[in-house]
């Protein structure tokens, strides 16, 4: 791989591992010995059979779930999501938890109250700007399901431990999380997690389900909105996004037989965050700003003593090989998103930019 690219922070699209970027190189014009490209192949194929199927396989060993759950490569985004869940699982008499924790959880809210479904928002940190996480959560016992982000990308916190719902299962966006830790999967209905921020290239949403998920789902729903569909035709009703699927497969490939999984994997991701929170923690210049335990291990949101500092902060990065440090739009500041496939060396290269501009500009 080319020696020059740069330490990639981006939030999503995101950096992906170096392997898999030279594996889909290596093999783009002809994938296996067919002599066409990935791209070209049927999704009718055996050739893509196994690499569906491989996929499924290795999200179920990596999460150490059974038969009793379903992997489904689905399009239209986690976005997309937020309206068939509610749309799936709530049909009349039913109800819902939501907890609001920022942009994407009050987006998921959104949906479930244009569809004239019931639902209760129960806790929230919006009172404080979403830098926390929620904590003695009152769900309702008769929820069909509490809906959680486990991850807010532009907030910059994230659950580190899972709540107590009384029983109703949990349903949560892992967008930015998902694959980066190990979880105790018997808690959740269902997940998923849009591709492009932390396993894959963007196109593709990953959803996880759980067989009494399925039964809920009343008839009547579009064909393409109704999860029953996806989960007969193994994710292929319609053309799935065949590129996206491989590439995300690699990925999965790469967790599992180069990390060495979940577990190695959150070791890894831990010793980045320690990293680069440590720092911040011992100077005055950068100001994390999500409180401490709720702090996010993918995605280190931070503040400089001004808005003049921070955009020369952002520039000066991207002169010296460190990309994608803009804080999202809506917010602003900065933001290093360290997720899998961002190495340590990376993010010590970061840590190291830091201490000059902040002596040079402090």
């Amino acid at each position: 791989m080319d020696t020059n690219r740069i330490c990639n922070f981006n939030a999503g699209p995101a950096v992906l591992p170096e392997p898999v970027l030279k594996e889909i190189q290596e093999g783009f014009l002809d994938f296996q010995g067919c002599c066409m490209s990935i791209v070209e192949i049927s999704h009718r194929s055996e050739l893509f059979d196994g690499v569906i199927n491989d996929a499924v396989a290795r999200t179920k060993r990596l999460l150490n779930i059974g038969d009793d759950y379903h992997v489904l490569f689905l399009q239209g985004g986690a976005s997309l999501q937020f309206a068939m869940i509610p749309m799936n699982f709530l049909a009349d008499g039913r109800s819902a938890d939501y907890v609001n924790t920022g942009t994407w959880s009050t987006k998921a809210i959104k949906e479930a109250k244009i569809q004239n479904k019931a639902h209760n928002v129960v806790a929230s940190s919006e009172d404080r700007n979403f830098a926390y996480i929620p904590k003695d959560i009152r769900f309702n016992p008769d929820a069909t399901y509490a809906h959680i982000t486990s991850n807010n990308t532009i907030k910059g916190t994230q659950w580190t431990g899972f709540p107590d719902t009384g029983g109703a299962p949990l349903v949560a966006d892992m967008s930015s999380d998902f694959m980066s830790r190990p979880i105790d999967m018997s808690k959740f209905g269902m997940i998923y997690a849009g591709a492009q921020k932390n396993i894959g290239p963007a196109g593709v949403c990953m959803v996880v389900i759980r067989d009494d998920m399925l039964k809920l789902i009343p008839d009547g729903l579009p064909t393409m909105l109704d999860y029953r569909t996806h989960v007969e035709k193994n994710s292929m009703f319609n053309t799935p996004p065949c590129f996206s699927i491989y590439s995300v497969q690699l990925v999965l490939k790469w967790i599992e037989e180069t990390v060495g999984g979940l577990d190695e994997m959150d070791k890894l991701n831990r010793k980045k965050a320690d990293l680069l929170y440590g720092f911040m923690d011992e100077s005055s210049f950068y100001k994390p700003t999500a409180d401490t335990d709720s702090r996010s291990l993918m995605n280190v949101t931070f503040r400089l003593p001004s808005e003049d500092l921070e955009k020369k902060f952002v520039a000066d990065a991207a002169t010296n090989g460190l990309g994608g440090l803009k804080g999202h739009r809506s917010v602003g500041g900065c933001r290093a998103s360290i997720y899998n496939a961002a190495t340590y060396q990376d993010v010590e290269k970061l840590v190291d930019f830091m201490k000059v501009f902040e002596k040079n500009n402090g």
